[in-house]
């Protein structure tokens, strides 16, 4: 399983991914999940990924190495996209080509060609953008009425971004509740799992303004983990009984 999100906010972009792949509970390892494209001063992207791990490498290194462009004969890179909607159509273009090759074979195997994306960032002239890239190539575009796209296992982390995240919060805060929102998923599937890739981007830098890797023990993540814990304890705590039970508990007929 795998966790991604990404919090596109009036100060940045947040993206987060999680590390963990298993085939079963005696088959668990690391994978990086989110890649970074990056030429400062050009553009600075970063590409989240979740579903079949040989699906998304295959499409990652074809970006990598350039996506066959069949109408001008050439290949083309993300550094070769002069708008983030170009960069959005060049992903969808190598899942397509990478369905092409192997979209049969997998499916004889009853292997799903299950894969999604999260491409977020900024190529100069054009403005920080975030997008979610489906696995027939089709993508839809973060707005500022929801800033918040995950793949992967999300329903456990959705909960805490809908009610924390809007789209003028500090990067601070966005990034803040983006690691609770992973922390939440961890704590309800053991398919998603430390360590944790993050990247943030501000706005016309062209640069990643952070690239860190989140290992266990780590103090801070530690910290928020059992901060949010207590937190949630506090407030279910402080709510009122409700009173639909007499006295707190529910009446006993004796019938006999």
């Amino acid at each position: 399983m795998t966790y991604c999100c990404g919090v596109l906010v009036r100060d940045g972009l947040v993206l987060i991914a999680d590390t963990r792949t298993n085939a079963g509970l005696d088959n668990i390892s690391t994978f990086r999940k989110l890649h970074i494209f990056e030429e400062p001063g050009h553009h600075v992207l970063g590409l989240a990924t979740a579903g079949n791990l040989s699906v998304s490498q295959s499409v990652v290194s074809m970006l990598h190495e350039g996506v066959e462009d069949h109408e001008v004969g050439e290949r083309r890179q993300l550094r070769d996209c002069r708008t983030m909607f170009q960069a959005a159509q060049l992903v969808g273009t190598a899942i397509r080509q990478v369905h092409k090759v192997n979209g049969a074979f997998m499916e004889q195997s009853n292997v799903s060609f299950d894969v999604s994306f999260l491409l977020g960032g900024q190529i100069a002239g054009d403005s920080l953008r975030l997008y979610m890239v489906y696995s027939a190539g089709n993508f839809i575009e973060c707005t500022q009425d929801t800033p918040f796209l995950q793949i992967g296992e999300h329903k456990y982390g959705k909960p805490v971004l809908d009610r924390a995240v809007n789209y003028d919060m500090e990067i601070s805060e966005a990034l803040k509740s983006s690691l609770i929102s992973m922390d939440s998923t961890m704590r309800s599937n053991l398919g998603v799992g430390l360590p944790i890739d993050v990247m943030v981007v501000t706005p016309d830098s062209l640069r990643s303004e952070l690239i860190y890797r989140i290992e266990p023990g780590e103090p801070y993540f530690h910290d928020l983990r059992e901060r949010w814990s207590a937190a949630l304890r506090s407030a279910h705590a402080s709510i009122p009984k409700p009173p639909y039970l007499k006295n707190g508990r529910p009446r006993v007929v004796n019938e006999a």
